[in-house]
């Protein structure tokens, strides 16, 4: 059996109160080796780290601040989340980043919350793992100040164009790749066709952005090998050459046991 990681999936949330076990069963089933689970805020950290003390093997947490979920007391808030880091192995400090779509009421405080987080994954050497919604240019300018500083990471669900792929690719970053790149023009399948597979993750981020042919319904990790499979016809290469390189990076990322 080909074996994958789903390295950004929200396992926690409500969606999955009914049949949580089984959405982690069934992806094993399906060859997901792991499921990394990203932390929203401070209400989500509890039910992340449950499911993770239920499926050890399997589930690995990480730690952050959305950007959606940054407001005036974002400090204070960070100041809370932050000891997390002590208290379990954490493998990534995420989901951090900006978000302008929905409302750019804290941009300011955005970006600052992001900057913190970026100190974290520097001072724990840790992948930091980055949100992005209607601000890459944003993104990058905040990175720039931290080129050469040894800062990885990946751009989960990856929303920009080619150069700016390349762009994150040459900083040290990983792209990750979900759902959206099964969609009828998605930019994400252009992506794809010209960055090298060493770069790339597979995601679900479920349960949003189901892949083809579950889009419209709940996404779960089990809807992995889908991502690979059309990263596979982009690339033209066989599905087990995606398995096997994007586990592979997977791994060295997040330094997976």
């Amino acid at each position: 059996m080909l074996t994958y990681i789903d390295t950004h999936t929200h396992l926690y949330l409500e969606q999955f109160d009914k049949d949580r076990n089984s959405a982690v069963e069934n992806a094993v089933q399906a060859g997901v080796e792991y499921m990394l689970l990203p932390n929203v805020d401070e209400e989500t950290i509890q039910p992340m780290m449950d499911l993770c003390e239920t499926f050890p093997a399997n589930c690995k947490p990480m730690m952050a601040l959305h950007p959606t979920s940054v407001k005036a007391d974002f400090e204070e808030v960070l100041a809370r989340i932050k000891p997390w880091f002590e208290k379990g192995k954490m493998c990534a400090v995420g989901e951090t980043g900006i978000d302008l779509y929905w409302d750019k009421t804290f941009f300011a405080q955005q970006v600052q919350a992001f900057k913190t987080q970026i100190e974290w994954a520097l001072e724990y050497d840790l992948p930091v793992v980055i949100h992005s919604r209607k601000s890459v240019e944003e993104i990058m300018q905040v990175l720039e100040a931290y080129r050469g500083t040894g800062l990885k990471g990946v751009m989960h669900c990856f929303p920009g164009n080619v150069q700016q792929a390349h762009w994150f690719t040459e900083f040290g970053f990983r792209l990750g790749i979900g759902g959206v790149v099964t969609y009828k023009k998605s930019m994400m399948a252009d992506v794809v066709k010209h960055t090298d597979l060493k770069h790339l993750l597979l995601e679900t981020d479920a349960p949003y952005l189901p892949p083809v042919p579950h889009r419209g319904k709940r996404n779960e990790p089990a809807y992995i090998p889908h991502i690979a499979a059309k990263i596979a016809e982009i690339k033209g290469v066989d599905i087990g050459q995606v398995a096997r390189i994007t586990t592979e990076n997977a791994h060295k990322l997040f330094k997976l046991s």
